[in-house]
């Protein structure tokens, strides 16, 4: 057992269960579905969600008593994102790469084997994609993954940690060649016709911990506008970023602002 493990307070990582359960929903739920979904008593869910509902964590509908996340958590959430290092380096590169390049551009993280939108500056054309942000996908699925996968997660040093978090659905030669490009490229990950070019941010210590993404229809982005035009951009601006984020190495692109 891990030393973190020993603290833990079973009531309180139900509580959080609940609540990640029904963040993790698309739509208003009831007590029935939490249940069924965590494993848990609906006496026990019903208790929880009470008491997210008194602080305004959770809102429950009073003709259908479902039940949907409260302001109070969009609160905390925003309270979060406007004080994340990350974040405040990275938004205002994305915001000049979309003003070069009018396309969507996308902050995602790791998290676990999960990929997380955590932020996007999205196109001012009319034709565009539904926000990604909040949604998570699995790590393999896409170039946006597969560039945080080019390197273990932060703090993974030993052989046992860099052996569980390894991806056997990636190649590895697929992975070095990301590694050796510095971008990764796939069509219809999120959807049909949809491109994405994603590159990895690196920290002080050289480590992916976040990735930079363009995402747009295919009609926009062809191969030579892809490769003359907007993957320069979006190399050049993920490298600003990992500039900002105190990464010393060596610029593979122009700076194009």
């Amino acid at each position: 057992m891990r030393e973190k493990d020993s603290y833990s307070i079973q009531s309180v990582e139900n509580a959080l269960n609940v609540l990640e359960a029904l963040c993790d929903e698309e739509e208003e739920v009831r007590i029935s579905r939490l249940s069924e979904k965590l494993g848990m008593n609906k006496t026990s869910v019903f208790r929880l969600l009470a008491t997210f509902e008194n602080r305004g964590y959770v809102e429950r509908e009073a003709v259908s008593g479902k039940y949907r996340l409260g302001l109070a958590a969009y609160e905390m959430a925003q309270k979060f994102l406007s004080r994340m290092g990350l974040l405040k380096k990275a938004h205002p590169v994305m915001e000049r790469l979309v003003r070069a390049c009018n396309e969507a551009i996308y902050l995602v993280v790791r998290r676990n084997d999960d990929l997380l939108f955590l932020d996007v500056v999205d196109t001012p054309l009319q034709v565009k994609i539904v926000s990604l942000v909040g949604n998570r996908y699995p790590l393999a699925t896409s170039s946006a993954g597969k560039v945080l996968l080019a390197g273990p997660p932060p703090g993974t040093d030993s052989a046992a940690d860099r052996k569980r978090h390894a991806q056997p659905e990636v190649p590895p030669e697929e992975l070095q060649k990301i590694r050796e490009n510095g971008f990764c490229i796939d069509f219809g990950s999120f959807g049909e016709g949809v491109t994405c070019l994603a590159v990895p941010l690196r920290n002080g210590h050289g480590e992916i911990i976040a990735g930079l993404c363009m995402i747009g229809p295919e009609f926009r982005m062809s191969p030579a506008q892809i490769e003359q035009e907007l993957l320069p951009h979006l190399k050049d601006a993920g490298e600003i970023i990992s500039s900002k984020l105190g990464y010393l190495g060596p610029r593979m692109s122009k700076d194009l602002y």
